[in-house]
């Protein structure tokens, strides 16, 4: 008898570690949104909460997603434009070096 009750205990006892494990688990991603100031922390939480509806299979993406943004460089995107910049002047200045050149090779093929 005493066993029936101890097995019982023990089932429920599982169930619930299992139970607020995984709504533990589902808001690591928001956690680490919080923590890097990211500007879709709401959103990431929301998410979140639709994943234990779909078994978090999306929960992987919001991981990435969460991951993704940090406060002191934000997305990675503005030094991608700034290297983008940076490579536009040296063309036009390599354009017009070009430019320059081929008005010298004129003039010398001119001359002789």
């Amino acid at each position: 008898m005493f066993l029936d009750y101890f097995a019982l205990a023990l089932l429920f006892f599982v169930g619930l570690v299992l139970f607020y494990g995984i709504i533990a688990i589902h808001d690591i991603p928001y956690e680490i949104a919080k923590k890097r100031n990211h500007p879709h922390q709401d959103a990431i939480h929301v998410t979140g909460w639709v994943s234990l509806f779909t078994l978090h299979v999306i929960w992987p993406f919001l991981w990435i997603w969460a991951t993704l943004y940090r406060e002191d460089r934000g997305w990675g995107f503005k030094q991608l434009q700034e290297h983008e910049q940076a490579l536009e002047v040296k063309v036009a200045s390599l354009e017009n070096e070009v430019a320059s050149l081929r008005e010298q090779v004129a003039k010398l093929s001119g001359e002789s």
